[in-house]
């Protein structure tokens, strides 16, 4: 699937292949939260314990090369999938594994909390975010439930160019599709798709986010003087996937998107929150609940949710490994609720 100098250049960034075709890397904010130095924004908005998520993908391919993407062209572009696929457990099994073996480090260095370190070889949580298309893998609603069976929380982040795989999935904790510009024209040159078809694509899957029940996030990242324009086009797209929730992110200058963007495109948090704020006035639905300055992104809220952010995962797994379909308001809470 991927050459040994792919291999070779993903292991020196601290990536761990697993199997054929996904990948596992520790995530800056779990190193934080292990020397008391914050959490992420997931753990502000919703209640995940950073110290205690992995972040992996269960597919490195992609059928889009986005601009602003910090990871880069770290495996092949692909259409479809090709290859061999892993079997779910086995997948699941040596992610946390290699999860574990990276963070053997923390145990010695006198910053790290003890207890949160003795803590995160517990994996409560796990980020299907990585790079590439993690949706694009098979067996994805095989692996969710196996997740889930071991009551690890599930969040995915797709660009929605695989619907058909969206509709496959029964529950997730918190499904994400990445909105990564207001129209058509924008989204072809900043996520620079493979399929002529990209735009129809992006709206059939926020169609399938509208009628799914689980928890739904629009994800959209700004990238200053390119995509931050707009608003009534963000409007449109958003009332397609109706989601419960919608993130403002400004775009990082980090990675290899040093190669496609300047700093100068690097939006402040006080010019994220002049954006939301702009965006807000348009959804009449949706309240601004939190903020995460660091991560410079603010999160908003459908205002039938009436505040209630935070998940509770002892009802979630408690619905979905009883053969249930769990339902937005089935398992959100207005209180932070022990994983």
């Amino acid at each position: 699937m991927l050459s040994e100098k792919q291999v070779q250049d993903l292991e020196k960034q601290q990536y761990r292949m697993v199997g054929n075709h996904s990948a596992v890397k520790v995530c800056g904010w779990t190193k934080n939260m292990l020397r008391n130095e914050g959490g992420c924004y997931k753990f502000k908005f919703y209640g995940i314990r950073s110290h205690q998520c992995c972040q992996m993908t269960t597919s490195m391919f992609c059928a889009n090369r986005c601009t602003f993407c910090w990871r880069g062209a770290k495996a092949p572009v692909s259409k479809t999938w090709y290859g061999p696929v892993d079997d779910s457990e086995e997948i699941i099994e040596e992610s946390i594994r290699q999860h574990i073996k990276l963070l053997l480090g923390f145990g010695g260095n006198d910053k790290t909390n003890l207890k949160m370190y003795n803590q995160s070889k517990d994996v409560k949580h796990v980020a299907l975010s990585l790079t590439g298309e993690p949706i694009s893998y098979p067996d994805i609603n095989k692996i969710l439930k196996e997740f889930h069976k071991r009551k690890i929380s599930t969040f995915l982040v797709t660009n929605a160019q695989y619907p058909d795989q969206i509709e496959k999935i029964d529950n997730i904790t918190q499904f994400y599709i990445s909105v990564d510009a207001p129209n058509k024209v924008l989204l072809k040159e900043i996520d620079r798709p493979l399929f002529s078809d990209y735009y129809e694509r992006l709206i059939k899957g926020l169609e399938i986010m509208k009628r799914k029940k689980f928890r739904s996030c629009i994800r959209l990242t700004m990238i200053k003087g390119l995509n931050d324009t707009d608003i009534t086009g963000y409007k449109k797209l958003i009332e397609v996937g109706q989601p419960d929730f919608i993130e403002v992110k400004g775009y990082m200058h980090v990675g290899a998107s040093r190669e496609n963007l300047e700093r100068s495109n690097m939006p402040m948090h006080e010019e994220i929150d002049d954006f939301t704020n702009k965006l807000i006035k348009e959804l009449p639905d949706y309240d601004i609940v939190s903020e995460h300055k660091p991560s410079r992104v603010l999160c908003l809220i459908r205002k039938d949710l009436k505040g209630k952010q935070y998940i509770d995962f002892h009802k979630f797994f408690d619905i979905v490994n009883n053969g249930g379909i769990a339902g937005t308001e089935d398992y959100s809470s207005t209180k932070m609720c022990p994983n």
